[in-house]
């Protein structure tokens, strides 16, 4: 077994290769292909060649918001944290995690609803172009999809990949059907990892 030092960068590109190699003759929209890698690279899990599923124009709609300033709001710290953050303000906008928002805690325990459906809400007064990446809370999509129909917020893109067992895939159902641009990982997998993987292939599609 080789277990010489490998430099980070070529790590990745072989990672990349291999995944490649996998794929094979797998048919996959170009514009999308370099998002569902990503997201391989992150899990080791190429059920996402099935599972991670793309609106028309997806990509090209979350690139282009971001190219004009989008803000990303998230649902967890952790997505929050693997975001590169320094690409988004090169572009002009910010990233948001409103969960450990004091105010935004104190509305949910009163209201008795979560912290996510709440900090929903606080994002959507933000005055700027959204896009939203929900990698924990399906009561997140299921707040985002009510205030979408209150013409309250229309979000450039929706990441909609909350991972577990209770209302998430009822929850992503809801949103593949918002009229909203979207990528959402059917089923119950997902994750904040692969919130922020897709936050990051199309940040790194534009700094190409």
């Amino acid at each position: 077994m080789n277990t010489e030092y490998i430099k980070p960068m070529d790590i990745e590109k072989r990672s990349m290769e291999i995944i490649a190699e996998h794929l094979g003759d797998a048919v996959i929209d170009a514009e999308n292909r370099d998002v569902l890698m990503r997201v391989i690279h992150t899990t080791a899990d190429f059920d996402y060649v099935e599972n991670l599923k793309f609106s028309a124009g997806a990509v090209s709609a979350g690139i282009d918001a971001l190219k004009s300033g989008a803000h990303i709001v998230t649902d967890t710290n952790m997505a929050f944290a693997g975001i590169n953050k320094k690409l988004v303000k090169q572009l002009g906008g910010d990233v948001h995690c409103f969960m450990a928002d004091a105010e935004v805690a104190e509305k949910a325990k009163a209201q008795g609803i979560t912290r996510a459906a709440v900090a929903v809400e606080k994002a959507c007064e933000l005055k700027n172009e959204l896009i939203f990446a929900v990698g924990n809370a399906p009561t997140a999509l299921i707040k985002l999809d009510e205030m979408i129909k209150q013409h309250k917020v229309k979000p450039k893109l929706i990441i909609g990949v909350p991972v577990g067992f209770v209302n998430v895939v009822e929850a992503k159902e809801i949103i593949m059907q918002s009229g909203i641009p979207y990528i959402v990982a059917k089923g119950n997998k997902g994750g904040s990892n692969v919130a922020a993987a897709i936050c990051n292939a199309l940040l790194y599609k534009i700094r190409r």
